[in-house]
C-alpha cells in the first residue's frame, strides 16, 4: 500500500510541477506585455529627478509610454477576451439527485473509499466513454430553477460547484452490472483529487479559455469591425496554445496516472474484467447505431430505446459467438440502469442526443421527426424505407422515359390504387438490356437516382435553430419526470450538425444497389408473402417464412454492376416472387 501511495504521490507532484510550467508561459506573456510599461516608468521617473534630459530623451519617453499604452491596451483587450470565451461544452442528459438517487448515492460512496471530492453532478452522453468535465463557467451552468424564489436563491444559483461533472456514456448504464460501473467510474472519479489542486485548475482553466478564444475567432459570419480584433486575439490565444500544449498533455497524462493508481485500491480485479464489458458496449453501440439507428433517422424516425437496444444487440453477438451461457449468468444480476428512477425517460432523452449528434435531427419531436420504438420498427420504419426507395426508383425511372416491362412471366390484374408499371420486371430489363453494353443504362440510373436523392435530401434538411427553452434533446422530459434540460451547446455554438457522422455519403452506385434491393424486397413482402424485420446487428432484413434471408446483395449486385440478372431470377423463383406484379409503393411529393 505504501508503494502504491508513494507512486500516487509522484504522479501528483508530477501533475503539479507540469501545471507551474504551464502557468509560467502565462507569467511570460503577462511580464512581456508590462515591459513597455515598465521601461515608461523608468523614463518618467528618471526625467523626474533631473537624470536625463534633451529633446532626444523626450521623443523616447514619449514614444516608449504610448507604445506601453497601445500593449497594455491589446494585453487587456485579449484578456478579456479569454476570460469571456465560452469553452467547449460537451452535450449531455445530466441527471438530477432526484432522477438517479442511487447512482449519485453510488458515486459518493466511491468517492468516499479513494477520499476525493465527490462530482457536482452526473450526465449521461450517447457514447461509450466516461469523464470529468469542468463546466464552473457561466455560460456552461443550467438556469436554477428557483430564480423567482428571492434573493436567497439567487445567490445560491450564481454560486458555482467546484467539483467537476461526472459524464457516463449511456450504453454502459444499460449493459454494465452495478459492481461493473462502479470498477469502470472509480479511476474516473479518482480525478476529481488533482482537480482540486489549485495549482491544476488554474492550469486548465488557463488552456480552456486560450482554446475557446481560438474558436470564438474562426467562427463564421462576423462582420469586419469585429473579425479584425478577434482575429488578433485568436492569433495571440493561438500562439500561447502552442507554448503551452506539451506542458497540458503532460499535465493530464500525469493526472490520469495518478488517478488511475489511487482507484487500484477498488474492485481492481473487477476492474480488468468490466474493461472486456466496455469494448463489447463499444462494439454492439457502433453496430446499432450505424445498422439499425441510421435508416431510421433517414426516414425521419428516431428509435427511443437505443440503450436498451444495446442489450438485444449485445445478447445477439453473444448467441451467435456461443458464449450465451456466460452472458446469461452475467445478465440475471442488477443492471446499472436501475439506479435511475425512470430509466426510460432518459434512455429516451439520449436517444435524441444521440440522434442529433449523429445525424443532425432536430432537437424535439415534430412533423417529419418523431420517434419509434422497437416493436413497431418493422413496419413503420423497414417497410416505409422500402416503399420509399421503391417509389423513387420508379420516379426516376419515369423521368428518363423507360416504359413498363412485363417480360418476366404473365401480366397480372390491375390492382385498385397500384400503378400497373410499377413491377420489378420494369427495374430488371432497364439494368439488364439485350445489346447494350453491361452497366451502361445502371451507370445512368444510378447518376439520376443521385441527383434525387440529393434533392430529397436538401428539401428534408432538418432546421437545427434554437426554439427557445426545451430545445434540448431532454427537453420536457426533464420538466415533467425530474430529468435536468440537456445542455445543448450545439445552438448556443453555433456548430455544424452531425458533429460525428457515421458513414461517408454513399455513392451513387451504392444508392442504385440500395434502392433495387428495397425493390426487390417490396416485390417479396406483396407477392410472395414475405415480411419485413429487425436484425439487432445488421438493422433492416427481409424475412421469408420466418427465417432471415441473406443471400440477396450478391443477386443484386450482380445485376447493377455487371447488368447479368440471371442470378437475382434464380433468387426470386426460388423464394416464389413475381417480378410481373406492380408492388404498392410509398407516396412521394
Amino acid at each position: 500500500m505504501s508503494a502504491t501511495r508513494s507512486v500516487e504521490e509522484l504522479g501528483a507532484r508530477s501533475a503539479r510541477a507540469r501545471a507551474l510550467a504551464l502557468l509560467r508561459v502565462r507569467s511570460r506573456a503577462v511580464a512581456l506585455a508590462v515591459v513597455p510599461a515598465a521601461v515608461a516608468v523608468v523614463l518618467l521617473v528618471a526625467n523626474a529627478q533631473g537624470r536625463i534630459g534633451g529633446a532626444a530623451w523626450d521623443t523616447a519617453r514619449w514614444a516608449v509610454t504610448g507604445c506601453a499604452v497601445v500593449v497594455l491596451l491589446l494585453a487587456a483587450a485579449v484578456t478579456v477576451a479569454v476570460a469571456r470565451a465560452r469553452p467547449a461544452v460537451s452535450p449531455t442528459v445530466p441527471l438530477t439527485e432526484e432522477a438517479a438517487p442511487g447512482l449519485y448515492r453510488l458515486v459518493r460512496e466511491l468517492a468516499n473509499r479513494l477520499e476525493v471530492p465527490a462530482p457536482s453532478a452526473v450526465a449521461l452522453t450517447p457514447d461509450c466513454d466516461s469523464w470529468l468535465e469542468d463546466r464552473t463557467h457561466p455560460a456552461a451552468r443550467p438556469k436554477p430553477p428557483d430564480l423567482a424564489d428571492g434573493p436567497v436563491a439567487r445567490r445560491r444559483g450564481r454560486r458555482a460547484p467546484d467539483a467537476p461533472v461526472l459524464v457516463i456514456g449511456s450504453p454502459f448504464m444499460w449493459w454494465m452490472r452495478v459492481a461493473e460501473l462502479r470498477a469502470v467510474l472509480a479511476p474516473v472519479v479518482a480525478g476529481t483529487g488533482p482537480s482540486a489542486h489549485p495549482d491544476i485548475a488554474a492550469a486548465r482553466r488557463f488552456v480552456r479559455g486560450l482554446d475557446a478564444a481560438v474558436a470564438d475567432a474562426s467562427t463564421p459570419g462576423q462582420g469586419v469591425v469585429r473579425k479584425i480584433p478577434s482575429a488578433f486575439v485568436g492569433w495571440v490565444s493561438g500562439l500561447l496554445l502552442r507554448g503551452c500544449r506539451t506542458h497540458a498533455a503532460e499535465m493530464e497524462r500525469c493526472v490520469a496516472a495518478a488517478a488511475s493508481v489511487r482507484a487500484q485500491a477498488v474492485d481492481y480485479g473487477l476492474r480488468i474484467a468490466a474493461q472486456e464489458q466496455v469494448g463489447l458496449a463499444y462494439a454492439g453501440w457502433d453496430r446499432l447505431l450505424t445498422r439499425v439507428a441510421l435508416p431510421a433517422w433517414r426516414m425521419g424516425r428516431w428509435p427511443s430505446r437505443l440503450d436498451a437496444g444495446v442489450v438485444s444487440a449485445l445478447t445477439e453477438l453473444s448467441r451467435r459467438d456461443r458464449l450465451a451461457e456466460s452472458f446469461t449468468s452475467r445478465l440475471g444480476e442488477r443492471p446499472a440502469c436501475d439506479l435511475i428512477e425512470e430509466p426510460g425517460t432518459a434512455d429516451e432523452a439520449a436517444s435524441l442526443l444521440a440522434a442529433r449528434l449523429f445525424h443532425g435531427g432536430p432537437a424535439q419531436s415534430g412533423p417529419g421527426w418523431s420517434p419509434v420504438d422497437w416493436q413497431h420498427y418493422p413496419q413503420e420504419v423497414v417497410d416505409r424505407k422500402w416503399r420509399t426507395e421503391a417509389a423513387r426508383l420508379h420516379q426516376v425511372l419515369d423521368a428518363i422515359n423507360v416504359a413498363a416491362s412485363v417480360s418476366v412471366g404473365t401480366p397480372a390484374a390491375p390492382v385498385e390504387g397500384v400503378f400497373a408499371g410499377h413491377t420489378l420486371a420494369r427495374v430488371i430489363d432497364h439494368l439488364a438490356p439485350a445489346g447494350r453494353r453491361p452497366g451502361q443504362n445502371a451507370e445512368e440510373l444510378a447518376r439520376e437516382l443521385g441527383a434525387a436523392v440529393a434533392r430529397d435530401e436538401a428539401a428534408d434538411a432538418w432546421d437545427a435553430r434554437p426554439g427557445g427553452q426545451g430545445n434540448g434533446p431532454s427537453g420536457a422530459l426533464g420538466a415533467k419526470h425530474g430529468t435536468a434540460a440537456a445542455i445543448d451547446p450545439l445552438e448556443a455554438w453555433g456548430l455544424p450538425l452531425p458533429l460525428f457522422p457515421l458513414q461517408p455519403p454513399r455513392t451513387d452506385t451504392e444508392l442504385l444497389t440500395d434502392h433495387v434491393a428495397a425493390m426487390v424486397c417490396c416485390a417479396a413482402v406483396d407477392t410472395a408473402g414475405a415480411a419485413p424485420g429487425l436484425d439487432w446487428l445488421d438493422g433492416p432484413v427481409l424475412l421469408v417464412d420466418g427465417s432471415r434471408r441473406s443471400d440477396l446483395g450478391g443477386p443484386v449486385l450482380s445485376l447493377v454492376e455487371d447488368g447479368d440478372a440471371e442470378p437475382l431470377r434464380s433468387w426470386l423463383s426460388a423464394v416464389g416472387v413475381r417480378a410481373d406484379r406492380p408492388v404498392r409503393l410509398a407516396e412521394q411529393p
